[in-house]
């Protein structure tokens, strides 16, 4: 049917060309022909090609000029455009080709090799669109299966230990928080700049991943404990690095791994290197440690556990802000004392 034919414009300023052009297509091709490149703008406008044929040497707007247009256009440079040209030198060619023209035919064309030429494009750009279908669908299965072993394995860590009741959930989106307001005020913008921030949020599930390997005995104990079940415990954030390495090295997805594998290991270190597992100091700890150690302290504040009732939102606040340039970056805490209440309310919308 001619509704199903592939639509060419052929765009010459001299009729000859646009009539010999048209005839040696017409049985293939839905043709439209075009005597300027300012016209051709202007259907473009009314009607997407599969393929241009365009003149070079055309006076007003020459084949150039109009090129350079179709390419700036988001809507129309995925179309392929031939060049149709009587000059016939390497440079003109090049000119052409580093501007995003698919080919040359010379002119006078020879009918049979003009329809063979655009063929093989469009059989290109066929085989071009079926292979980023194939590849996006499977990036998709890949992204659904990795949520689907992000989301088991988040079920097995909340499994163990029931007493922090979506914790990963909660802290996942104090995270969000802080990141999202230090990149609006510029906060450690050299560094931030440079995360994939909704990579680091996915991948903040994973921070007390290594708690799988605490005994039920330490992990589920209803009062506080002892200073060596308190030594036991420190080693999930050990524990998790080694599980997430462990992942690693059997996938090349590490960007997200990574960010994993650091959060894990460092949000429970303190600005003074008074914290765990390797008492790092300052910047010495990761910046994104650094952030979920607000993110993580802030949601056992104002959570029951079995040895505390939870503190109210303000008694938390004061008592982060006790822990600037102890616990906590002191840049970080100036930042959680502003958007506090954006905490508070995320708090009762996650309480609900």
């Amino acid at each position: 049917m001619k509704a199903d034919k592939k639509i060419i414009f052929i765009v010459d300023d001299n009729k000859s060309n646009l009539v010999a052009g048209s005839e040696a297509l017409s049985g293939t091709y839905r043709v439209f022909t075009l005597d300027s490149g300012v016209r051709l703008l202007k259907m473009l406008e009314k009607l997407i090609p599969d393929l241009i044929l365009l003149d070079v040497e055309m006076p007003e707007m020459n084949g150039y000029e109009a090129l350079s247009l179709i390419k700036r256009d988001s809507r129309f440079e995925h179309i392929p455009v031939i060049f149709l040209t009587a000059l016939d030198s390497a440079e003109t060619e090049l000119k052409g080709l580093s501007l995003g023209a698919a080919d040359y035919i010379t002119k006078p064309f020879f009918p049979a090799l003009l329809v063979k030429r655009i063929e093989n494009h469009l059989k290109l750009v066929e085989y071009s669109t079926n292979l980023e279908r194939m590849v996006e669908e499977k990036i998709h299965e890949v992204i659904t299966l990795k949520n689907a072993v992000l989301k088991t394995t988040v079920e097995l860590v909340e499994s163990r230990d029931k007493t922090t009741g979506n914790h990963i959930e909660r802290t996942q989106t104090y995270l969000k928080i802080m990141l999202d307001s230090m990149k609006k005020r510029g906060i450690y913008e050299r560094e931030v700049i440079k995360f994939d921030i909704d990579l680091v949020l996915q991948s903040s599930q994973l921070h007390d991943v290594g708690k799988v390997s605490i005994k039920d005995t330490i992990l589920l104990k209803p009062g506080k404990l002892t200073p060596e079940e308190f030594e036991a415990m420190k080693h999930h954030t050990n524990n998790g690095s080694e599980i997430i390495c462990r992942m690693k090295e059997s996938t090349p997805d590490n960007g997200f791994l990574e960010y994993a594998r650091i959060l894990a290991e460092s949000h429970h270190e303190k600005w003074d290197g008074g914290g765990y597992p390797y008492q790092l100091k300052g910047e010495e700890i990761p910046l994104l440690g650094r952030v979920m150690a607000i993110a993580d302290v802030y949601d056992a504040l104002v959570s029951n556990r079995p040895y505390k009732k939870a503190f109210s939102h303000s008694e938390a606040v004061d008592i982060i802000k006790e822990g600037k340039g102890t616990h906590f970056d002191p840049l970080l805490v100036d930042l959680f004392l502003e958007i506090h209440e954006m905490f508070e309310t995320a708090a009762a919308r996650l309480k609900e």
